[in-house]
This record gives structure tokens, sequence and C-alpha cells, in this order.
């Protein structure tokens, strides 16, 4: 059921699947599963470098599943 068909304004933007990698970079997310063994702040510090991104952080916890004792 289409309610309305309707151009997006460019003023406010674009479809997810026009923007380019750095755009996605600079505001979007990167959903990751962690392994055991290296702590958030690695992580957090990997990707800062390997992507060449000033602004990282993390929400919420990047501790592993069985870090955590679950299966």
């Amino acid at each position: 059921m289409v309610r309305d068909e309707e151009e997006t304004d460019p003023r406010y933007g674009k479809r997810p699947e026009e923007r380019s990698v750095e755009e996605l970079l600079d505001f979007g997310v990167v959903n990751l599963d962690k392994p055991v063994g290296p702590s958030s702040h690695e992580v957090v510090a990997w990707i800062r470098r390997i992507l060449g991104i000033e602004r990282v952080a993390h929400a919420g916890t990047l501790d592993s599943q069985a870090g955590r004792g679950r299966p």
C-alpha cells in the first residue's frame, strides 16, 4: 500500500543508497561483533585508525557474549 508518492527535496538529504562511502562513514553506524580479548577502547582506536575518522565512539557495551558467560 502506497499512501503518497512524493520526491524528497534534495535540501533535506538523499537516499542512503545514493550516499558516498565518506558520507556513510561521517553520518553512519558501524555494527561490530567484538571478539573476546581486545578492550572496547582498543577496538574504538582501531576503527579510528583503520577508517581515518577522528570522531569515533561506542554506545553501550562492546563486551562479547562469551565474555559475559552467555553461550
